[in-house]
């Protein structure tokens, strides 16, 4: 097993006002030469966004773009006509492919909006932009591994232009939960602790540290205290 550690302490920070962001990963006036990225997975911003604010229209081009709220109303507008809100418990994709322009603000004039923004390069270039929501049942997610993504569009969760699967679980203290890679020799898993503490194959992770892992078959995860946490199985090139 291979192994990279990101300790919540140590991703970039960029406070402007209106927004928070934390990235893991090399991004905007961040730049760390050694976090460019786990694999195809290029960016894991922790936004928070302030009351009635948001990012203005902008473009994106041959990339996947997920958005998962964990707090509050994200509303979403794009060059296609779509026009949407997320809230905690969703997931948002867009294949930007040929090129799209959108907006994303928060819904709310009172309470701030929390969100991971999470990109990943494509394995085909040059499609057609689509979007796509999805609301996931959140108790199926108490003590076992939900699937929110993958490359199967008739599979559970949302799909991508990647052969990625995402889960999500809530895990109890003194709770074990096992995940067996779907490609065992080419993906990696980056596990990101939203809140809580675990175990991760011996390693102790608390909230918003992160952990990639490559040349596994399998990853044991324990509760240490109540915990919630995202985990991207990813191909590693």
């Amino acid at each position: 097993m291979k192994w990279i550690l990101h300790k919540a302490a140590t991703r970039g920070h960029v406070q402007q006002g209106w927004l928070q962001s934390y990235h893991s990963f090399s991004f905007g006036g961040y730049y760390n030469p050694e976090r460019m990225n786990f694999g195809v997975l290029r960016v894991l911003n922790d936004d928070t966004v302030a009351a009635g604010m948001g990012f203005g229209t902008h473009p994106h081009r041959d990339m996947e773009i997920i958005s998962i709220p964990l707090v509050g109303n994200l509303e979403h507008k794009d060059s296609m006509g779509n026009t949407a809100v997320i809230r905690s418990g969703d997931i948002q994709v867009l294949s930007a492919g040929t090129g799209i322009s959108h907006s994303e603000y928060n819904k709310s004039n009172e309470i701030p909006v929390k969100f991971l923004q999470i990109w990943v390069l494509p394995n085909k270039m040059g499609v057609t932009p689509r979007y796509d929501q999805l609301s996931l049942k959140v108790s199926d997610r108490y003590n076992q591994f939900q699937q929110i993504l993958s490359p199967n569009p008739k599979d559970e969760g949302v799909w991508i232009y990647q052969n990625a699967w995402f889960h999500q679980s809530h895990l109890e203290s003194g709770k074990e939960l096992t995940y067996t890679l779907k490609r065992k020799k080419e993906n990696g898993v980056y596990v990101f602790i939203i809140e809580g503490s675990v175990e991760l194959n011996g390693q102790k992770l608390t909230k918003r540290d992160g952990l990639g892992v490559w040349d596994i078959e399998y990853l044991n995860i324990k509760g240490i205290l109540k915990s919630e946490l995202l985990l991207m199985e990813i191909p590693m090139k």
